[in-house]
């Protein structure tokens, strides 16, 4: 379920951007502010930071949450002149004001390579004992995905609590479920949703862990649901349902409430107790986005990971789902693992069939009364030029037009599943939904209320020709359950975000791809399959697409090789990830795009799709430490006290500024001038770490973008026991004269270290940008 983004943060950081107001004013209504305080100038007669922030700065009814772990600082709820009173606190390094995110809505784990009995699941016993705190929506405990039936006791490390609350009890948790909290203060004291709009709507939500929207079901139960027999949705799918990670343990930090987005203070303060409490991994499906990202230290879930990654904490989060504009990639801070979407081998076909014969392919999950092949008439609302009326908008369409008839619903703007509803309201007996231009010919199943087929913006086009010239149109739907062994997959999902990083092109964003269209997990009792409040259907799995999906693949995998490695940094898990992930089909031909049918780039799938057969024994990574994203911190030119309200701690940048391309990150993206003309060079340092057979050699080999000249020096690295780490020159040489550019502005190729056994291997990307 492809989910729309809200506006990014908006920010106040010098206490004069907060409005003030004059006494004749009434005082306006309060807001919640997110703090940041150096934690090094609390006075020692205050036991503990609350303490000193109830006394020093504001009334403790206003305190929402105090940040120990990720973040020094607190929120609070306070009227735009409190705010500012507080700002001038000599101790307050940043403000911004709270808002609001969005969640970035069987068979992919054979699909990433993983088989019983040997290579990475066995080798990590299933992610045996690593525990995976899920940010979402909660969880709906009862599910079989989430049984401890055989799984050992609670690790002796895990520091954490179950929080009871409605509809969910200290039984809800188990072997499994090891830890769950929920978070609404944020949420709570948000204006609309505090004392008048009544806060948490109890009639549709619980005021606990337990998940009434769904999303954080299937995101739990995709990075570690335990086997799951005899699993589908309404027959299709079917087949044994499982995590990446099925011996993981899961902890839940409910942040997103049913119909009203994720809080950043809420989302701060889960990243602060999931540290505490002992995670090993931490999946997040949300973000902001409109195209526009926010500064690293303006952004509390970049803010929240470097905490989290700082102590040894794997982040892994969702690229969003604003595909195929180029720049639409999001949770952009390098110390992310940030997660684009693929399809896999398995797909519900549907048909349209038109009066004229002509058979027209598409999607669909509807389970419900078939049409047997009756041939209904057909029509396109959308003719009318009427924008809400071809979006099948709530109240657009005329009962007299549509009633007894299929409708051409175009998507955008409402949900896909909330136009059938339309239509079966105003009288229609079906729905073929249409894609437009930006959607290209890439389709997600759901699950309809009315029988519905979706088709690509080239079938659209010609059911509408079609139309136009036949005023006795009439069409059929057939459906045609589920298919597997699909060719060409993985294809990078139309609406995955694509790169460039648009803060910091230096650093190539998405990371990776990983399975996120069509994905079948566990399910909320709580709402039926399309999440519509009129949809009472009971569905133990549910069928959804979206970087939202995608991610947890990556936090099982991670979950995985923790468990098979548990020396490795959270650099060097993702490096595993990158430097052995694959850039061909099951055809064996270059990965193509969904949105054109043309190959796939990095800006659209990063260093390639996740292949764990490969990640558990990659050979060399490229690690960091803390110091490394300090550095490239410093590169970016944020002053010391801006790096503080990431890092906690001071810093201090070193006399000769460090260049971010020379982050030590598994690919590598060169920028050019377009104002430079004749031939320019870059020269990048890299450092590999073996993590392979000790007296390894491996030798460059270099596939040079076109028209680019790279060279790497040296061209050999020996290693051996006692050197385990080295380092290496790329220079990157483009003449201006001879660099054409492909449509996404860039040209591509890549550099791997091979030893016979291993391919190391990380793009190239080298672009131009015009100067600022």
């Amino acid at each position: 379920m492809a989910s729309l983004f809200l506006p990014t943060l908006f920010v106040c950081f010098t206490f004069t951007a907060i409005p003030f107001f004059s006494p004749v004013s009434a005082e306006p209504e309060a807001k919640t502010y997110i703090f940041r305080v150096d934690s090094f100038s609390k006075p020692a007669v205050f036991p503990t930071h609350y303490h000193w922030y109830s006394s020093e700065f504001t009334e403790p009814v206003n305190i929402l949450h105090v940040y120990d772990n990720v973040f020094h600082g607190f929120s609070a709820s306070l009227s735009p002149s409190q705010a500012a009173s507080v700002l001038q606190h000599p101790s307050i390094l940043a403000t911004f004001e709270d808002r609001r995110r969005q969640l970035h809505t069987t068979r992919s784990p054979q699909f990433l390579g993983l088989r019983n009995q040997k290579g990475l699941w066995s080798e990590s016993d299933y992610g045996s004992d690593v525990i995976v705190g899920v940010l979402d929506t909660g969880i709906w405990p009862e599910r079989r995905s989430f049984s401890d039936l055989n799984l050992g006791p609670v690790p002796t490390r895990w520091k954490g609590v179950c929080e009871t609350g409605a509809k969910f009890t200290s039984r809800n948790c188990n072997r499994k479920i090891i830890g769950a909290r929920f978070f609404s203060k944020g949420h709570e004291a948000a204006p609309g949703f505090g004392p008048i709009g009544g806060g948490i709507n109890d009639t549709v939500e619980f005021r606990s862990p337990r998940d009434a929207d769904g999303h954080g079901t299937h995101t739990a139960s995709t990075a570690a649901g335990r086997h799951a027999f005899r699993a589908s949705m309404s027959g299709y799918a079917s087949g044994i349902a499982k995590g990446v990670a099925p011996k993981a343990r899961l902890a839940v930090y409910k942040v997103c409430w049913k119909n009203s987005g994720c809080f950043d203070s809420d989302i701060l303060a889960a990243f602060d107790a999931a540290v505490s409490d002992g995670v090993d991994v931490i999946s997040i499906s949300i973000g902001g986005g409109d195209g526009i990202s926010s500064p690293y230290y303006l952004d509390p879930i970049a803010i929240g990971a470097y905490g989290a990654v700082a102590r040894g904490v794997f982040v892994s989060s969702s690229a969003g789902n604003d595909g195929p504009n180029g720049m639409s990639v999001t949770n952009l801070a390098p110390w992310l693992t940030t997660v684009g979407a693929g399809t896999i081998d398995r797909n519900f076909p549907a048909e349209v069939i038109l009066g004229d014969g002509r058979k027209l392919s598409g999607v669909s999950l509807y389970a419900g009364k078939p049409l047997n092949g009756k041939m209904y008439p057909i029509v396109y609302p959308g003719k009318s030029g009427v924008l809400s009326a071809s979006l099948c908008m709530e109240n657009s369409l005329d009962p007299h037009l549509v009633r007894g008839k299929i409708v051409i619903c175009d998507r955008g703007s409402n949900p896909r599943v909330a136009k059938g509803l339309v239509v079966s309201k105003a009288g229609g007996v079906g729905m073929i939904l249409t894609n437009g231009v930006s959607n290209g010919e890439g389709l997600v199943g759901d699950a309809h209320m009315i029988p519905t087929c979706a088709v690509g913006a080239n079938e659209g086009d010609a059911i509408k020709a079609y139309i136009s010239k036949n005023p006795t149109a009439a069409a059929t739907i057939n459906f045609h359950g589920t298919i597997i062994g699909v060719k060409p997959a993985p294809v990078v999902a139309s609406f995955s975000g694509r790169g460039p990083n648009g803060l910091n092109p230096e650093i190539l964003k998405p990371d990776i791809i990983a399975p996120g269209v069509n994905i079948l997990a566990a399910w909320t009792d709580a709402v039926g399959p399309t999440g519509l409040d009129l949809d009472h259907r009971k569905a133990e799995f549910n069928i959804l697409s979206g970087t939202s999906m995608a991610c947890p693949h990556v936090s099982g995998a991670a979950a995985l090789l923790k468990s098979a490695h548990p020396d490795w940094s959270p650099a060097a898990i993702r490096s595993a990830m990158m430097t052995t992930a694959n850039l061909v089909d099951n055809r064996l031909l270059p990965m193509t795009d969904e949105a054109t049918g043309k190959p796939a780039t990095p800006y659209d799938f990063g260093a390639g799709h996740l292949n764990l057969d490969l990640a558990l024994d990659p050979g060399l990574v490229y690690d960091l430490a803390n110091q490394d994203y300090v550095s490239f911190l410093c590169a970016i030119e944020y002053g010391p006290k801006t790096i503080q309200v990431i890092t906690k701690s001071p810093v201090n940048c070193p006399m000769r500024k460090p260049l971010p391309e020379n982050l030590n990150y598994p690919s590598i993206a060169a920028l050019f001038s377009t104002a430079t003309k004749g031939v320019s060079s870059k020269t990048f340092f890299r450092t590999v770490t073996n993590v392979g057979d000790a007296n390894a050699v491996y030798r460059v080999k270099i596939e040079a973008p076109k028209g680019v000249a790279v060279s790497v020096k040296p061209a050999k690295l020996g290693f051996s026991e006692k050197i385990r780490e080295l380092s290496y020159y790329v220079t990157i040489t483009v003449d201006s004269k001879n660099l054409v550019l492909n449509d996404s502005g860039a040209v591509f190729g890549s550099l791997s270290w091979v030893d016979g056994k291993h391919v190391v291997r990380s793009p190239i990307v080298v672009t131009q940008m015009s100067p600022l």
